[in-house]
């Protein structure tokens, strides 16, 4: 099996040799450099043509986001952030980062260990494959109903490139929107930070979901990451969210099944699902009991996805009614909340 190339981008000496070391020891990973700042990651390169790179947020000589913003015009290559609790790395993934990786603690070697051996090994892997420049942003004309609202719901769920696919889906949406709940797989204390973001750019209301928040229309839920799995319950004729702590499930908390799971019993033919952008199958047997229980679904289109993992897998058993482009996606939201009972 051919090595996935690897460049390094990391300024601190020891951190640097700490990523070399473990990442090859990866028999599927090939560290081909690992350089100091951009002006030395641009000539590796060049030298060394690698398959993926990990690169700072904080870096000397320029800026790890000013670095992307030029390179993926001229050299189109995917990218993994390693980035501390920072709402930075958004700004990262809105210039072509494909991913990210929270910095671990130094002196916890539990986390350490984690993040050398399985998290930042896995992101790259699943990067290597990722469709750089397939989303182009556009404007959307969308045709809405006069009341979207009246217990209807939508629900999405997306994993890697999602948190720009969501962004470009929601920034479409108007008040007018049924209350959106919203799973993406993401570390805990970036969620709130993703949040508050979406929060400043889009029409509707945007915040990290709490448990026993009720969901309104012309607001987006978005799960907490960390430990805990978000459901929709109806409690006194009202949708809410119920999170508590649980295992993962299909390796995630929160996991896109989950939420879709709990769509498809508590809102039925009620609800809208769609699911974006990711690797693996998390949410396609959710989407599918969606489906069963009278839901209209959509899946983001192989051309328009960084990763065509989820919704393949979704579309393949049966789980998508309608294949979308990413920036038709809330333009046929709209349209079949007419359809939705």
């Amino acid at each position: 099996m051919k090595q996935i190339r690897v460049l390094v981008v990391e300024d601190s000496l020891v951190f640097r040799e700490l990523l070399v070391s473990n990442l090859n020891n990866d028999p599927a990973l090939n560290v081909v450099a690992a350089v100091r700042d951009p002006y030395e990651a641009r000539d590796a390169i060049l030298a060394y043509e690698p398959d993926v790179m990990t690169l700072d947020i904080e870096l000397p000589r320029m800026g790890g986001i000013e670095f992307l913003r030029k390179l993926m015009p001229q050299y189109p290559l995917p990218v993994v952030m390693i980035s501390s609790l920072s709402d930075k790395v958004f700004d990262a993934l809105a210039a072509g980062a494909v991913d990210f990786v929270a910095k671990p603690n130094t002196s916890d070697r539990a986390q350490i260990e984690n993040f050398i051996n399985s998290e930042l090994p896995v992101k790259l892997k699943i990067a290597s494959t990722a469709k750089i420049g397939n989303i182009k942003k556009s404007i959307l004309t969308a045709e809405r109903p006069g009341d979207a609202g009246g217990g209807k719901i939508v629900a999405i769920g997306a994993s890697t490139g999602g948190t720009e696919a969501i962004a470009e889906v929601v920034k479409e949406f108007g008040t007018d929107i049924p209350g959106t709940v919203i799973v993406q797989h993401m570390p805990a204390g970036f969620t709130e930070m993703y949040a508050r973001r979406l929060n400043d750019q889009c029409r509707v209301k945007v915040k990290e979901a709490r448990n026993g928040d009720r969901v309104h229309g012309g607001e987006v839920l978005i799960a907490p990451g960390g430990d805990a799995q978000m459901r929709l319950i109806k409690a006194n004729g009202v949708y809410q969210v119920d999170i508590r702590k649980g295992p993962k499930v299909n390796g995630h908390c929160p996991s896109v099944d989950v939420l879709f799971d709990s769509v498809a019993s508590v809102a039925g033919a009620n609800a809208i699902g769609v699911i974006l952008t990711g690797m693996g199958g998390d949410g396609a047997k959710g989407l599918l009991a969606m489906r069963k229980a009278g839901a209209l679904t959509i899946g983001q289109d192989e051309s328009t996805c960084i990763v065509y993992g989820m919704p393949k897998v979704a579309h393949d058993i049966g789980a998508v009614q309608y294949q979308e482009k990413l920036h038709d996606i809330a333009k046929k939201v709209y349209h079949l909340l007419g359809k939705v009972k």
